[in-house]
């Protein structure tokens, strides 16, 4: 079973208008509303492309139940752990230019904290549990050093996509995966990336501090993928991007879900290119028919 671990999960408003008027009132052309949170996108892709899973973390009040009825709705599995207040909206705002106002999300006490650490202690070594997005302000990401160890000294792996130095510390618990953009590796060493072989050099770093396999995705540039083995380049594929919301937490679904059924991680880079690259492609997150469309242009060679 793959987990998924949302510690601040939201209901991503979509607004969209042609521009915003500061200190006027705006009338939007359409909206959306969708169950948001990292692992919560890659729950549903995950769900999308078959792979058995269940979302966990903390959930509260009407908007939470709507994030749940729409999990369940698309047959996802959910064991998430009731909080007092309620679970925040994001909005984002695609006009002119795309702006978000993200929700501080609930306090979470002690005790609830508790009752998800027992959650996830009860994983299996034939689980995979995915870590994603930042936690409540209250708990700050250093709740993860808490909550990754459980779960690896249950036996299970875990895929953890972080920023900073929430990644760095993860990388002590050998991540399957982690998934930094180019800005962030430049950000977490302190150094501009002038090409490929740049990226592949830190990444190795990445590598040589416990990560299992890295990707950097390079958005408009294609991805790299770096493992103890080999590199391998996924070429960009072209198209309009409309969301980049979802996108790398796509991609994240689906190099998962592929590599944890064949450990294959070539295989598992095409479904993750795919993947991201339809998200990006497409107003919420990708279908299936345009995931598997997608995958037919993925090109990827060996460095």
């Amino acid at each position: 079973m793959i987990y998924t671990v949302t510690l601040n999960p939201s209901i991503d408003f979509i607004v969209r208008l042609d521009s915003v008027e500061i200190g006027a009132v705006n009338r939007m052309d359409s909206d959306d509303k969708y169950a948001g949170g990292k692992g919560i996108n890659v729950s549903r892709i995950l769900q999308k492309l078959g792979y058995d899973n269940t979302a966990t973390g903390f959930i509260g009040g009407f908007t939470g139940r709507f994030v749940t009825d729409g999990l369940v709705a698309e047959g996802i599995k959910t064991n998430f752990v009731q909080v007092d207040q309620d679970t925040r909206i994001n909005v984002k705002i695609k006009a002119d230019h795309e702006t978000e106002i993200n929700g501080t999300g609930p306090v979470i006490t002690e005790g609830q904290l508790v009752e998800l650490e027992t959650v996830l202690s009860q994983v299996t070594p034939d689980d995979v549990v995915v870590f994603a997005g930042s936690a409540p302000s209250n708990l700050g990401n250093q709740v993860y050093n808490r909550l990754i160890p459980l779960v690896k000294k249950a036996g299970a792996e875990v895929v953890c996509d972080f920023e900073g130095q929430t990644l760095l510390d993860s990388l002590a618990y050998e991540p399957l995966l982690v998934k930094p953009n180019n800005h962030e590796l430049e950000a977490i060493f302190g150094v501009e990336l002038n090409g490929i072989d740049d990226i592949e050099t830190y990444a190795r770093q990445i590598l040589a501090k416990g990560a299992k396999n890295v990707i950097v995705s390079m958005a408009g540039d294609g991805a790299l993928l770096v493992t103890p083995e080999a590199a391998y380049f996924a070429k960009p594929i072209k198209g309009q991007v409309k969301n980049s919301v979802g996108a790398g937490d796509s991609m994240v679904a689906g190099f998962t879900g592929e590599f944890v059924a064949t450990g294959n991680p070539l295989e598992a880079l095409k479904w993750g290119v795919a993947c991201g690259t339809a998200t990006a492609f497409s107003d919420d997150l990708a279908s299936i028919d345009f995931i598997k469309e997608t995958f037919e242009k993925v090109e990827v060679e060996k460095r």
